[in-house]
């Protein structure tokens, strides 16, 4: 007994690469892609609100430990500029693939440092769309164009074609 009935046939050519949190949903902005929007905005805000009432507190205990004004501003320095690192690396993340994906393996340790510069260019980039579909869009309607250019060249059976005689010089 076949199962063709009742199994949905994907459609031909490159599918859609889906995205975190929201799937395949980014195509056609359906499946409550507004509200997942909404819900990954108000999130990665609230992550990164709770992020900076952490290092608040580690900032007391370092305070509370009166290990010097020198590692209190070696420590705040620090932070800063991992956060503007990782704010800057992830959202050219949202844009475009890395050029050398093992540097960005080596960045890895000092985005976790700044990961609150990593949620708020989720919050904000997730106000005008989904975190990457600005990239995963071209990225799909270069490989459509591209299909349906191929497929335009092979029209008809290739075996049903009338062979061309060979032409002697």
């Amino acid at each position: 007994m076949s199962d063709d009935l009742t199994t949905p046939s994907t459609p031909e050519g490159p599918q859609p690469e889906p995205l975190r949190f929201f799937g395949t949903t980014w195509v056609g902005h359906d499946g409550g892609y507004g509200l997942r929007r909404a819900g990954v905005a108000a999130g990665s805000l609230a992550a990164a609100a709770a992020g900076a009432f952490v290092l608040r507190f580690a900032y007391q205990g370092l305070a509370i430990a009166q290990v010097g004004g020198f590692v209190n501003a070696l420590v705040v320095v620090m932070f800063a500029i991992c956060t503007a690192i990782a704010f800057r690396k992830t959202w050219e993340g949202f844009a475009r693939r890395p050029a050398d994906p093992s540097r960005e393996d080596a960045l890895r340790g000092l985005k976790a440092i700044g990961f609150l510069g990593s949620l708020l260019a989720y919050f904000v980039r997730s106000l005008f769309e989904a975190p990457g579909e600005k990239l995963l869009r071209a990225e799909y309607e270069t490989a459509r164009a591209q299909y349906e250019k191929r497929r335009a060249g092979r029209t008809g059976n290739p075996a049903a074609r009338k062979k061309r005689p060979k032409r002697r010089p």
